[in-house]
């Protein structure tokens, strides 16, 4: 489905989309070119997917482009991914060398056609070595909890950082201090794309009947990638406190593009809880499933996301759009999203979780009433249209490095 600018007045306001046309009166003579790893799956694609084309209609000439790698590749930086958000030994040397060398092989190959180059994440950050060669502005975007890094992978990781102009977080914890302007852009969700847009109530009943998930007793549900950092096991644990008291059902959404072998551990580990209790559903789903998840959270009661480490969490925006209440771990980009007690919880563990759930279950007034705010926080802060306007004022920032305020005539 392709959207167009005045396609978002309706939900964003006309006042916003206008702003963005003034903006981009002011940046039209940039180039961009967004650089990342994948072209479908996961939160940068499906931001890129939307954002590259809204920056073209605003006459500012806008190139994505995806760097090559292989299955060792891959592996090793997931495996980076992982460590620089925390978790130690885990990038090995192998991986190290995979990296560098896959790196080497993208610079003989790859075209640099932006004034602005955007980064996207650690996978293409080794490119950064090309600008000794052809100068232009490299912005690093990172999407990662950086605030507690292995030791071994920032040291391996962070002089990269160094050649780049400036850098993005989604949140201000998520960074380590750097001599490098360093912006906050929080990630957004696309409300007309098919894993947000607006869907018919037949519709919805038919995807959840089609999971056997019975559309008329209440479902508490959690959408996040099969990975024990999401806490799936948590949240099975959650169900398990509330059953005695509600007659629920449990939705489990793994929802990975690539499955690696701990998510496939993992999903080993959470089939046989579904086998033993026909109100559990684990539903490992393909890519391009969007509008199946969407019809899925739409279906859902209250939605649960408790990981017990986070770096945005954007299910959480994509649940309160569709007016969901949300109980979410109080971690990362969660605690940015959830407005507590007002669009859904916050919490600290298996039992608080439950309590809250088990609260939202038993009173339809506030569950409809956190949805109807959870719908309008997304509405004025995570929606794609305010990440566009973000997009724009750091390019023009770029043009004032040493101004805290610009103003335009």
């Amino acid at each position: 489905m392709t959207a167009y600018l005045k396609d978002y007045e309706e939900i964003a306001g006309a006042a916003a989309v206008n702003d963005l046309r003034a903006l981009a009166g002011w940046v039209r003579s940039r180039r961009c070119q967004h650089i990342n790893s994948t072209s479908v799956g996961g939160e940068v694609a499906a931001i890129l997917t939307r954002l590259v084309p809204l920056m073209r209609e605003l006459g500012v000439e806008t190139s994505w482009d995806v760097i090559k790698g292989d299955e060792d590749f891959l592996a090793a930086t997931r495996a980076l991914s992982l460590a620089l958000e925390g978790r130690a030994g885990v990038f090995t040397e192998a991986m190290r060398q995979s990296y560098l060398a896959t790196m080497e092989m993208n610079l003989q190959e790859f075209q640099f056609g932006g004034d602005v180059v955007f980064v996207h994440d650690p996978q293409p950050a080794g490119l950064i070595v090309k600008k000794r060669e052809i100068g232009r502005r490299w912005v690093w975007r990172s999407h990662l909890d950086l605030s507690e890094p292995d030791e071994a992978a920032w040291s391996f990781f962070s002089p990269l950082l160094e050649g780049f102009d400036a850098s993005i977080f989604s949140m201000p914890d998520f960074a380590q201090p750097s001599s490098l302007p360093q912006f906050v852009i929080p990630p957004s969700i696309d409300p007309l794309g098919d894993r947000n847009r607006d869907l018919e109530p037949d519709q919805v009943r038919a995807i959840m009947e089609r999971h056997q998930i019975d559309p008329a007793r209440p479902v508490i549900m959690q959408v996040a990638r099969l990975d024990r950092l999401k806490d799936p096991i948590g949240v099975l644990a959650v169900y398990r406190l509330i059953k005695p008291r509600h007659d629920c059902q449990l939705v489990i959404i793994g929802d990975n593009a690539v499955y690696d072998q701990d998510s496939l551990n993992l999903l080993s580990e959470l089939q046989p809880q579904a086998e033993d209790d026909p109100d559990i559903h684990v539903l490992a789903l393909p890519p391009f499933s969007d509008l199946e998840i969407n019809g899925l959270v739409r279906g859902a009661t209250v939605v649960v996301h408790k990981p017990i480490r986070e770096g945005f969490g954007l299910a959480v925006s994509e649940a309160m759009w569709k007016k969901k209440p949300v109980v979410g771990s109080a971690v990362g980009g969660v605690k940015r999203q959830i407005v507590n007690g007002h669009t859904g919880f916050l919490v600290h563990s298996a039992e608080e979780a439950a309590l809250r759930v088990s609260q939202l279950l038993a009173d339809p007034d506030m569950r409809a009433a956190m949805g109807e705010n959870g719908r309008e926080h997304v509405r004025h802060n995570f929606l794609v249209t305010r990440q566009l306007e973000d997009y724009l004022l750091l390019l023009l920032a770029l043009d004032y490095p040493d101004k805290d305020v610009v103003f335009l005539a």
